[in-house]
């Protein structure tokens, strides 16, 4: 993505508090909303706009709107990394992290306790980027499924399987495979 130009950025802090030069910026590139005034990266409607042609300027929106699960959806089902700057509120949002975990498993790390216990959740998280396993609960650490799906995508994930895992016939024919 090209840099955003010096004049333009200038231009964006001059008018941070005029929202319809704030929502034009956005909608030309997201990334503008980190010049946008703080009333205005409390404004739904800017912040929507921004998102949806960036899915990344979540991060500078207002942790009001850090806690918008329509803003925080159009984000984070795009790039899924995002997830890390959602509110507490919707850690615990599963159709939320599935969404974010189809494109990157890494945000598992970010999820809520209960949902590292999900098997559909981990599951999604480990077809994305097996390592991420190591965040899972105990005992998904030691379900056979998750185990499989784990170590066929990268042998690295043994080490964090369960004792049990690690002494099954199926896991170890893929560890010497």
């Amino acid at each position: 993505m090209a840099e955003l130009s010096k004049e333009d950025i200038i231009n964006c802090k001059n008018n941070s508090d005029n929202k319809e030069y704030i929502l034009n910026a956005v909608k030309t590139d997201g990334r503008f909303l980190e010049f946008a005034s703080d009333e205005l990266k409390n404004d739904k409607e800017i912040v929507l706009e921004a998102v949806k042609n960036n899915a990344e300027a979540l991060e500078f929106a207002s942790e009001n709107l850090k806690l918008d699960r329509e803003i925080v959806f159009e984000s984070v089902s795009k790039i899924g990394w995002t997830y890390c700057y959602c509110g507490e509120n919707l850690l615990n949002d599963k159709e939320l992290l599935l969404a974010g975990l189809k494109k990157s498993g890494q945000i598992l790390y970010f999820a809520d306790k209960n949902l590292r216990d999900d098997k559909e959740v981990v599951m999604e998280a480990v077809k994305n980027k097996p390592i991420i396993i190591k965040y899972a609960s105990s005992k998904l650490r030691a379900d056979k499924d998750v185990g499989i799906l784990a170590m066929q995508n990268d042998k690295k994930c043994f080490e964090f399987l369960s004792d049990n895992l690690k002494e099954d016939e199926d896991i170890l024919n893929i560890k010497n495979s």
